[in-house]
């Protein structure tokens, strides 16, 4: 007897061979799926869990980093006064900052309407939290003003709303609140 596998199991094996084969934004769209396809009261398994943060991780990681060098080379043409240049990389860095804006946003969304309220205390609440300080501290990166103090207190909410779950965070979610601080000083 055969037995077909369930959309769900489908999504999730989809999404493994999207990070196979490096298609991080499949791999989100996957994950995405299975996470939609949840109950009021069902979570994600550990497995889901960590495919669907390596997803957004990956697809995320790229755009820091095209944003980061972006950045620099605007700094460098400033600095030789090459105006024209300039123009070109703040239209270009833009078009990168909508991009992280949209994929964060996409998984505070997802994060606030279903992962973080179905998670039971424990393990996976701590972990969604964390992820949720992570994407808002992502936002902190590049944004500015009102909206980078924003990022920048949802993020430290974020964070010690997790620490408050009377789990340790280990040394990581240390260095993660040390960076955090220094960007909240650097405003």
């Amino acid at each position: 007897m055969v037995v077909t596998p369930s959309a769900r199991e489908e999504n999730v094996y989809m999404a493994k061979l999207a990070e196979q084969a490096e298609r991080y934004e499949e791999m989100v769209e996957f994950m995405e799926k299975v996470s939609g396809s949840l109950s009021i009261s069902e979570e994600l398994t550990v497995e889901e869990r960590n495919l669907l943060s390596v997803a957004y991780k990956n697809v995320i990681g790229a755009r820091r980093a095209s944003w980061r060098i972006i950045s620099s080379i605007e700094q460098k043409e400033e600095s030789r006064g090459n105006e024209d240049h300039v123009n070109v990389i703040r239209e270009y860095r833009s078009k990168i900052e909508s991009e992280l804006s949209s994929i964060c946003d996409g998984i505070l969304k997802l994060l606030e309407s279903r992962l973080i309220t179905s998670a039971s205390p424990g393990d996976s609440k701590v972990f969604y939290l964390k992820m949720k300080g992570d994407y808002h501290r992502y936002l902190a990166e590049f944004k500015a003003g009102a909206e980078r103090k924003e990022a920048a207190e949802s993020t430290l909410t974020a964070y010690k709303t997790a620490q408050g779950q009377g789990l340790c965070l280990d040394f990581l979610c240390t260095i993660r609140m040390f960076l955090f601080c220094a960007v909240s000083a650097s405003v």
